[in-house]
């Protein structure tokens, strides 16, 4: 494939989401970047609304894994808007398409294979044509569901191994300034070994509740007096993670520094931040994924509305809070019928015991 890959000048990749998507999918696209080195690399991507869904762009930043963004509207059904991206696409002329989209059943990856057929672009690398393709394959009852991003660098195979169990395969090319502006941002912890939280979601059925977290802070804070209490997130969840920090300050006392940054940094601060952390604690989030790939030991509490290990963070010095439950792989946004149980069930203790092996590993490992 080395010659005709130098022979490509432009490739288009189809990928949509925000900060947790775009995240899953970096060793594939390492491997994209690998496989074309040469090639002006551009991504069709959505550009969310939400302040808690930072686009493709801000997560990505200068990293060169791509040069330009061409602008997806989710469910675009408008005639014009179609034409309009048609017509850019076509112009544009990519000759070389890399699908990373969701699994959305193969009749919607057949519709956009044609799609791009009719752009022009003569030849496509990993749409799910088929229902392997589509599916998270079942890896046994140890591993459970292949992760997310291991479907997608299964998928486009045929450009070269991923090599995803390598670290920089996750690398996000943080540069000098977006390193110091972390640096900077954690100085208020006064030196001490960080605990960093970012207990935002998008989705009511991920949410393990304030009061909680803040009783879990309770037991944090008596136990780790001698760290530093860090949040993240955006402006919005500012108050309630001051609420949830008054458990960490009730314990550990006010000498215990708190710093919370949510709303002061952007996706790629964050992730500067997160590599000085002991450890990173979180619901099934964005910021979350963006911890592990940074190397950050997460602990993750998990709602089960996807199954087992789909989106589990990626590596094996994280512990995931996971409860099966007979309805698990529900797919909800929001949980009424049953109540959230599977995330309900999950205790404070049950977290503090997985925060404690994460920090005695680091501890036995010279960090």
């Amino acid at each position: 494939m080395g010659g005709m890959a130098k022979r490509v000048k432009r490739v288009l990749i189809y990928r949509l989401g925000s900060l947790g998507d775009t995240v899953v999918a970096l060793p594939a696209l390492h491997l994209i970047a690998r496989a074309f080195p040469g090639a002006e690399r551009k991504l069709l991507t959505n550009f969310p609304i939400n302040d808690k869904a930072p686009a493709a762009a801000a997560v990505l930043g200068k990293s060169g894994l791509v040069a330009g963004y061409f602008r997806y509207t989710v469910g675009m059904r408008n005639p014009f808007a179609l034409l309009r991206l048609w017509f850019e696409l076509i112009r544009w002329r990519p000759q070389v398409l890399v699908y990373l989209a969701a699994a959305r059943g193969v009749s919607v990856a057949k519709r956009d294979s044609l799609f791009f057929k009719v752009c022009g672009i003569p030849r496509q690398v990993g749409v799910p044509l088929t229902d392997v393709a589509q599916r998270n394959t079942w890896l046994g009852d140890e591993l459970g569901y292949e992760p997310e991003c291991e479907r997608l660098v299964r998928n486009i195979s045929e450009l070269g191994d991923a090599e995803i169990d390598r670290a920089d395969a996750w690398d996000l090319r943080l540069s000098i300034a977006e390193r110091a502006r972390g640096r900077e941002m954690l100085a208020a912890a006064k030196g001490r070994p960080l605990i960093m939280f970012s207990i935002g979601t998008k989705l009511q059925a991920n949410d393990w509740g304030k009061e909680r977290w803040r009783a879990l802070m309770v037991e944090m804070g008596r136990q780790y007096r001698d760290h530093a209490l860090v949040f993240t997130g955006v402006k919005g969840e500012s108050e309630t993670s001051e609420f949830v920090a008054e458990g960490w300050r009730e314990s550990a006392g006010e000498d215990s520094p708190v710093v919370n940054l949510c709303g002061k940094l952007s996706p790629r601060e964050s992730a500067a931040c997160f590599a000085q952390a002991q450890v990173f604690l979180g619901h099934d989030s964005g910021p979350m994924h963006l911890a592990a790939a940074i190397g950050a030991p997460v602990v993750a509490i998990f709602s089960a509305r996807n199954l087992p290990r789909m989106w589990f963070p990626y590596g094996k010095q994280h512990r995931v809070i996971y409860h099966e439950v007979s309805c698990m792989g529900c797919g909800l946004e929001r949980c009424v019928v049953e109540q959230k149980r599977c995330l309900t069930s999950i205790g404070v203790d049950e977290v503090v015991e997985a925060v404690r092996e994460v920090l005695g590993e680091r501890v036995g490992a010279g960090r």
